[in-house]
């Protein structure tokens, strides 16, 4: 079943929380990066590890990077530091949260810095 990616070009798509199982039907999709912007354990004990889902998308060759940014609370420091992702890993990369929204504002700032 394909996941709900948001496209928002045709580089960049951002999801709601991932699992590990899920990282062979993004690389299906074309995706050639994925950024967690999710910190670990906000969503509880259920909350895949930010280890389990790198280990997955390196396992099938993808680039991962972690930026964790808490919800509300995106600094101009992170916004600089998704722009620079963006702009060095390989594209179509794949951003991901709790719902997808705090990726797509992280990109939307990104692009202002």
């Amino acid at each position: 079943m394909p996941l709900p990616i948001a496209c928002h070009t045709d580089q960049f798509g951002t999801l709601g929380q991932i699992s590990p199982h899920d990282v062979a039907e993004i690389a299906r999709q074309g995706y050639k990066s994925i950024i967690n912007n999710r910190p670990d354990g906000e969503g509880g004990p259920d909350q895949p590890s930010n280890a389990e889902v790198e280990m997955a998308a390196k396992a099938l060759g993808l680039q991962y990077a972690y930026l964790p940014v808490v919800s509300g609370q995106i600094t101009l420091e992170q916004a600089q530091e998704m722009s620079r992702l963006l702009e060095e890993m390989p594209t179509p990369i794949l951003a991901f949260c709790r719902s997808g929204a705090r990726s797509t504002n992280l990109f939307m700032l990104a692009q202002q810095v």
